[in-house]
């Protein structure tokens, strides 16, 4: 199982990830509450071992700034949340690195088809942490793509074997009081191996 653990911010969250076995981790930097720097996000990738990858995480920005940001960041992959069209993708595919397409479950599923290498199936309010109903998309998405939206340390087995996913992605359910928690990180990534 494919584990993402998104919104780092602090070297602290970031090591425990890495020695948690994260397969990924995502940094934001778009408008959010999570948001962090180009340069805070280098900073915090400089200090990961290659073979986890390191993903900024953006929503509406045009291609340019998104190639801007990613290439002061330093990170291996770029996510575009939401409706971006296969244009955006398209325009970043020369960067090298790996696109992730982060979309909720009424839009195309298919793992590839706007030029992606990886594919999020987020919940209908994206970024809410309310679980959802993951059956819903069991069977629909094609190719190496992950279940988001609401998951925790306490549901994701039952999320996954609901939606029978390729990987998860988890930003709020490992937060206490609005911070990443190591201990809920850790549990998280054992809990997603486990199911």
């Amino acid at each position: 199982m494919y584990v993402k653990i998104c919104g780092l911010r602090e070297p602290a969250h970031v090591t425990a990830a890495v020695e948690a076995g994260a397969d990924a981790i995502g940094f934001v930097l778009t408008k959010s509450k999570r948001q962090i720097t180009p340069a805070e996000a280098r900073t915090l990738a400089e200090a990961i071992p290659p073979h986890v990858l390191t993903v900024a995480v953006f929503a509406g920005e045009p291609p340019e700034v998104v190639r801007a940001l990613a290439v002061e960041a330093g990170v291996q992959a770029v996510q575009l949340h939401g409706n971006h069209p296969h244009s955006d993708f398209v325009a970043l595919k020369d960067l090298g690195i790996t696109l992730v397409r982060a979309v909720t479950s009424d839009a195309d599923l298919r793992c590839g088809a706007y030029d992606e290498d990886l594919l999020i199936v987020d919940a209908p309010k994206p970024g809410s942490g309310e679980p959802w109903n993951w059956s819903a998309v069991r069977d629909r998405p094609t190719g190496n793509w992950m279940l988001a939206g609401g998951l925790d340390p306490h549901n994701v087995r039952q999320a996954i074997t609901e939606a029978n996913p390729w990987g998860v992605d988890v930003s709020s359910g490992v937060e206490h009081e609005g911070r990443k928690s190591p201990d809920l990180i850790q549990e998280f990534v054992a809990a997603a191996r486990h199911s």
